[in-house]
């Protein structure tokens, strides 16, 4: 196999451009997990929502810095990205209160054509609202590649995945310890019962939209200094986490950050080693996710993991 042909360089290299890819895609995959956990049914517009927290990042970025670098720039951009995860928190809340709230005892097909209509209509809005023109996010730092060896390494990666680390840690600490956590997992294992013990299981879904949709403006901010800001920008990355998502075990968080890392991984090895085209780069998560649909539906931690959310 090709692999064996690569140099330790090489293989260092693809690894690096792997988890960077996949810490992203963990990112969004949160999301879609911790809503599937509870309510068991996919949020397909929350590729949008990453979009609108891309577009209220950049607008926040420009208002408080402008153009051009400073020696305050990388602080004023996570400003920024706290200021878009709000705004994305609270979108999030509103479409499950408007669109996915009063359908919850409907049929599941019904919340389902739901979120793809949410989804849609925030494309359009997007567009309406800022046009199709995309916008650029220029780095808040001097982006030159820092060599390890020679593995290179750009400052822009490294705050990719310093923050998914930061916020994943955060999110796992919070499930798994504080009060609100707890009743998260109590949610997402019986609702009813739940619901006997005293929870207000209203405010912990909305609590879970707000928590994943905020991840999913972080990743949008993130990503959004390496390509464009447009409408549709959140489509294909959606989709991509929600493979990440089902890949890990859907419903499990660690099962979600772990599908995330190993996705961007086996794609950037994929098209390294197999020769797929940049253009045909996304049939590799695609058809993981048609192998995981055929031998491993539960995913790799779907039936492991006990505590789901």
């Amino acid at each position: 196999m090709a692999l064996f042909h690569l140099s330790w360089s090489e293989i260092g290299q693809h690894v690096v451009n792997g988890i960077t890819l996949g810490s992203i895609y963990a990112l969004i995959a949160l999301g879609y997990t911790m809503v599937y956990g509870i309510l068991k049914f996919i949020n397909f517009a929350h590729g949008e929502i990453l979009m609108m927290g891309a577009y209220a990042g950049y607008f926040f970025y420009m208002a408080l810095n402008g153009e051009g670098v400073s020696s305050l720039s990388l602080f004023l951009f996570l400003l920024a990205m706290i200021g878009s995860m709000l705004v994305s928190a609270t979108l999030g809340v509103i479409v499950e209160k408007l669109a996915y709230k009063p359908l919850r005892t409907a049929p599941r097909l019904a919340p389902l054509l739901s979120a793809i209509g949410v989804s849609i209509i925030l494309s359009n809005l997007a567009a309406f609202l800022f046009g199709t023109k995309s916008k650029r996010l220029d780095y808040p730092f001097p982006n030159e590649t820092i060599l390890l060896g020679n593995v290179a390494i750009t400052p822009h990666q490294i705050l990719i995945v310093v923050s998914a680390l930061v916020l994943m840690v955060a999110l796992k600490l919070f499930v798994d310890y504080s009060k609100l956590g707890k009743a998260m997992r109590a949610t997402s294992q019986n609702m009813n019962v739940a619901k006997l013990m005293g929870i207000n299981t209203d405010f912990i879904i909305s609590l879970t939209f707000a928590i994943g949709s905020a991840l999913a403006a972080a990743a949008g901010m993130l990503v959004a200094l390496e390509i464009k800001i447009y409408p549709t920008m959140g489509t294909l990355a959606g989709l991509k986490a929600f493979v990440a998502a089902v890949f890990g075990g859907i419903g499990n968080i660690t099962g979600a950050m772990i599908g995330g890392v190993l996705l961007g991984v086996i794609e950037t090895f994929g098209v390294a080693v197999l020769g797929i085209p940049q253009g045909l780069r996304d049939t590799v998560a695609f058809t993981i996710l048609i192998f995981v649909l055929l031998f491993r539906p539960s995913g790799l931690l779907g039936k492991k993991e006990k505590e789901k959310v």
